[in-house]
């Protein structure tokens, strides 16, 4: 393989002396050099060594020069393909950049330009390596961040994940307790360019208020009573990372303070200590409270709130998005039968048709942890209503609001959508009327010519949709 002075070369072309002339000038610039007159000579050539970069005539005899690309690259070998082409044939290149050239030349070239190109090609094709090498590294060291939902609500996290996470700004994620906002943080980090480096996370709330300045700026040995040795705090541990302030809002006055200057400054000092400390932190920063509403009544500081409130995640609470309620029920009774052993329980409809119209006060951990106790309670595979932890048996559901079900169908049409589904409304519409009839007759207990009113239609036509439907045979208790 090559170096950042000397590339291995080979020059794919059928005129000997074209050739000829390529490969001698690239030898006197002093890179390894092997010509072959045919695709079939190249790549026997490459079976038997590694090309850094290949420059390959479009047009030859017997293999051409596409089809020469692509069997290099469906052999997965790493070297970068140029294509000569005549004036002529430019769409031609373009096409076969389409197909995993990374470059192409157009004959008659001057050859104080090739060696350029070629080294060119090299270098990219050498970065993409290392941008997979590093993309391994990260997936080892930091695993998938799985966030469920395909709700409106949700969409609109995703969105402003993917357009936050590339910046450096300090984010605010606002919501419930239970809503996952830890989860938000970690997939922020792990598409940012920090993502080689550490995530640390660090609950306010669960910090004594004594020991929270020497949690996250550390301290120096002897700095008070029981400090017997100097220790780092979670902004050096962090330093090159992110560091996850939950529960900001629960953060005292005084560190409050604090941490706004290191927020401008980039530099504290550790508890008792005199030398400061230089980091290159991104803040990310959660809380279930209204922080705007601690400002006013003085609980936090107004110029650290702007600080981080820079770009602000609010999380919906799992009412807030029932649709996403089965399938992230589906998802941890699969996690919770591998984690705890035991075949993977499965909810009957009626049972997903309930729990997604509970209030579920505790969000997407308290749903976790109920499909965990259902892992290990329910006695059959298939889950009933009955089978449910009493608690929510004893909950009454709740009507979502009026819009709820709109969101349902718009997320129905988008996944019909993407499998290709044609004529949605032919699908969506019977099913529509059919569930508003089924509704109706079950209100009126069968007596069709109040169904008929109830659903705002006339005797004929609700008769016509039956035949239609095939609903016909519907009991009918008369009028």
């Amino acid at each position: 393989m090559g170096t950042a002075g000397s590339i291995s070369l080979l020059i794919v072309e059928d005129d000997p002396d074209f050739r000829e002339t390529c490969a001698r000038w690239m030898t006197r610039k002093g890179h390894s050099v092997a010509a072959a007159a045919n695709g079939h000579e190249a790549l026997e050539l490459c079976d038997r060594r590694t090309f850094d970069v290949a420059i390959v005539d479009m047009n030859m005899p017997g293999l051409t020069g596409l089809e020469v690309l692509e069997r290099l690259k469906s052999s997965q070998v790493e070297t970068e393909v140029l294509i000569l082409t005549g004036q002529g044939t430019i769409e031609s290149a373009v096409n076969a950049m389409k197909l995993g050239a990374c470059d192409y030349l157009t004959k008659p070239f001057p050859m104080d330009g090739l060696e350029q190109r070629c080294l060119m090609a090299w270098d990219r094709g050498r970065l993409q390596r290392e941008n997979r090498q590093l993309k391994a590294i990260i997936e080892r060291s930091h695993p998938p961040v799985r966030i469920i939902g395909e709700s409106a609500r949700m969409k609109e996290v995703f969105r402003l994940i993917d357009r936050v996470a590339p910046t450096d700004k300090p984010v605010l994620i606002q919501g419930e307790s239970g809503t996952g906002k830890e989860l938000v943080a970690r997939a922020l980090h792990r598409h940012s360019p920090r993502a080689s480096g550490p995530f640390i996370a660090l609950n306010m709330a669960a910090i004594p208020r004594d020991l929270m300045e020497s949690e996250l700026f550390g301290h120096e040995k002897g700095a008070f009573t029981g400090a017997q040795a100097q220790r780092r705090g979670r902004f050096e541990q962090a330093d090159g990372g992110t560091l996850f302030l939950d529960e900001i809002g629960d953060m005292p006055p005084d560190t409050q303070t604090r941490l706004l200057r290191v927020l401008a400054d980039s530099e504290f000092y550790r508890v008792g200590g005199h030398t400061p400390v230089h980091v290159s932190v991104r803040i990310i920063a959660a809380t279930h409270q209204n922080l705007e509403q601690l400002v006013r009544e003085g609980r936090f500081r107004e110029d650290l709130y702007h600080r981080l409130n820079v770009i602000r995640i609010h999380l919906p609470g799992l009412r807030e998005r029932r649709e996403d309620i089965p399938r992230l029920a589906r998802h941890f009774l699969a996690r919770a039968a591998q984690e705890l052993g035991g075949e993977q329980k499965v909810l009957l409809p009626e049972t997903e048709a309930y729990i997604a119209g509970l209030p579920w006060p505790g969000n997407v951990r308290q749903l976790e942890n109920v499909c965990r106790w259902l892992t290990v309670m329910a006695a059959g595979r298939e889950v009933h209503v009955a089978d449910l932890p009493p608690e929510l048996l004893a909950t009454e559901p709740v009507e979502g609001p009026a819009g709820d079900w709109v969101e349902v169908m718009r997320g129905w049409a988008e996944r019909e959508l993407r499998r290709g589904t044609p004529r949605l409304l032919d699908t969506a519409t019977p099913r529509f009327e059919t569930a508003m009839i089924e509704v109706a007759l079950a209100h009126t207990r069968g007596r069709r010519g109040e169904a008929a009113e109830v659903l705002g239609w006339g005797r004929n036509t609700l008769t016509r949709k039956l035949k239609e439907l095939r609903l016909d045979d519907l009991p009918d208790a008369g009028d």
